[in-house]
């Protein structure tokens, strides 16, 4: 199965040309070296009515199995992705926020001021990354080995299921 994919930066000043987006990139290597299709590729500032229609659209009508946001997650007054994030998911996936933080609390002890979200809406799977380059790389390689599978159960596939049968 071919993985298609979106990375959402959301930054007011990366939108606004003023400070370049590393983190997109960084995410977008990542996934082009997991095989993933990056169909999406965005940098827009954090506007709630922006960030949620452009999660609706990516979801809805582009079909995308995964959606990485990156930025906005943080305690600034700007910060708003995962509040943006659970208006517009239907179900909420908090192990994945989780795995994050622990695994990077061993870093950081600023890993608890992550107010990051992963939730599932439709076929598609949002997960919220920090802002920083470095914390997105390493977040996103906390949960890695298990997106394959999430994609295939999110999507109903039958041989998902195989590996949850007691044997």
């Amino acid at each position: 199965m071919i993985i298609k994919i979106g990375i959402l930066t959301i930054s007011d000043r990366s939108s606004r040309k003023e400070r370049e987006d590393l983190s997109g990139p960084a995410l977008q290597k990542i996934a082009n070296d997991q095989g993933w299709h990056v169909e999406r590729l965005a940098v827009i500032p954090d506007e709630l009515e922006e960030i949620k229609n452009t999660l609706i659209h990516w979801c809805d009508e582009a079909k995308l199995h995964l959606i990485l946001t990156t930025g906005g997650t943080g305690f600034a007054p700007r910060d708003i992705t995962p509040e943006a994030t659970l208006q517009v998911i239907q179900k909420i996936a908090p192990g994945i926020a989780e795995a994050m933080r622990s695994e990077s609390l061993k870093k950081t002890p600023h890993a608890m001021l992550s107010r990051s979200v992963a939730g599932i809406r439709g076929n598609s799977l949002i997960i919220n990354l920090p802002g920083s380059p470095k914390a997105a790389v390493e977040n996103l390689q906390v949960i890695l080995p298990v997106m394959p599978h999430a994609i295939e159960l999110i999507g109903g596939l039958p041989e998902a299921e195989k590996g949850h049968q007691i044997k």
